[in-house]
């Protein structure tokens, strides 16, 4: 299943024979991954999805052989400010930049959070960047708020473009530490299975029926067991949102210190994720380069912790 994003073609689906009867709102948010059923609602509302060629209605009821034509319309812009954000930076050239992001920091603005992002700190560090209109310069992937670690971001669009492509073709090499609850076992093993949009929490993403996600593929390895816990190396294959944190809650090992998709841990205020690795082929060269990420502080002291427990 494609993901909507703004500015994207309109999206053309049809309706299958076990859809019959479902509301159109509620077949358009749990098909488009980026969509929750409110914004579908005011999408329809505004004229922007149609079924048959009509303007459709949110509460009409789909049948079979139904075409539905989804179009997002443009962003509203939002005045991107540079702000004084300390950044470590960890590989420069004049293409691009690796930086070590901390656990807190949102990568680009959306909407409810257009301040104190990465894309802030960027911006106050470097002029020109890059930008698709969406409010993402430099940006060509992303870690989530809370998860700390390596990420790349482009200088030119030039750069902008071939690393997209690296990571669309995923050649890019990416390894997490993640703590999870429990002994996993066996030690290595793959988890391949759809991530979608979560049909009972709108706002979280899980594993779905393959009609109503898109393929996603984890692998992991343990590097060893933790009291109750286990320390794992993780290499997500596919890039869906959350998908390391949905994909180990679906086998029964939730990540520690997750809100959302994990278990409380005591000695942690976030969830344990960290990006320690990326590879990719630099575009000013051509060369393979990995670049690493240590485990912060506030991890570390986690894991002692956990250690010392009776």
């Amino acid at each position: 299943m494609k993901s909507l994003m703004r500015n994207d073609k309109p999206s053309i689906y049809k309706l299958t024979s076990e859809e019959h009867g479902v509301r159109v709102d509620k077949y358009v948010s749990e098909h488009c991954p980026d969509l929750s059923r409110t914004r579908a609602q005011k999408l329809i509302n505004d004229g922007y999805v149609r079924v048959n060629g009509d303007v459709a209605r949110a509460g009409f009821k789909l049948d079979i052989g139904d075409t539905i034509i989804v179009e997002i319309p443009p962003a509203e812009p939002v005045l991107l400010q540079p702000e004084e954000i300390p950044l470590t930076i960890i590989y420069e050239d004049e293409e691009l930049l690796v930086v070590d992001k901390p656990a807190g920091l949102t990568v680009h603005p959306a909407p409810g959070h257009s301040s104190h992002t990465l894309v802030n700190a960027l911006l106050s560090h470097f002029s020109g960047l890059p930008d698709s209109g969406e409010n993402r310069p430099g940006i060509v992937h992303r870690l989530d708020k809370d998860t700390s670690g390596v990420m790349v971001v482009a200088k030119n669009v030039t750069a902008q473009e071939n690393l997209m492509d690296q990571f669309k073709a995923r050649t890019v090499i990416k390894r997490y530490q993640v703590l999870v609850k429990g002994h996993l076992s066996p030690k290595e093993g793959v988890i391949e299975a759809p991530v979608g949009r979560d049909p009972r929490h709108r706002q979280q993403m899980a594993v779905v029926p393959e009609s109503r996600g898109r393929e996603a593929t984890t692998e992991y390895t343990v590097i060893r067991y933790i009291g109750g816990f286990t320390l794992l190396e993780v290499r997500p294959l596919s890039g869906r949102t959350h998908q390391i944190r949905v994909h180990l809650k679906a086998i029964g090992f939730p990540v520690a210190g997750d809100n959302v998709y994990g278990v409380k841990a005591a000695p942690l205020n976030r969830q344990f994720v960290h990006a320690s690795v990326l590879g990719f082929i630099l575009p000013s060269t051509g060369e393979y380069r990995e670049f690493t990420s240590p485990l912060p502080e506030d991890l570390r002291q986690a894991l002692e912790a956990i250690e010392a427990l009776p």
